[in-house]
């Protein structure tokens, strides 16, 4: 599956919760998510709309390396 173009923060943040993340604070423009199954992990993001096209790779990349799948699967879970 292709990266969507027109994805915000707070839509990737609202799917992430899916996976068990929650938001575990805000400094500034940039918001903490951090998840404990299967282990304790955390992932930032810009509060930006939409997202850059290599942020949005880099954080779904990070995601799926802990989750143990592969990123079109993560994107099909995320975004379909």
């Amino acid at each position: 599956m292709k990266l969507p173009r027109d994805v915000g923060a707070r839509q990737l943040i609202k799917a992430l919760t899916r996976f068990g993340y929650t938001v575990t604070r805000q400094t500034g423009s940039h918001i903490r998510l951090t998840c404990t199954e299967p282990s304790p992990h955390s992932v930032t993001v810009p509060d930006h709309a939409p997202l850059k096209i290599g942020t949005l790779h880099a954080i779904l990349a990070d995601v799926a390396a802990h989750q143990r799948i592969d990123k079109s699967a993560l994107l099909e879970k995320l975004f379909s």
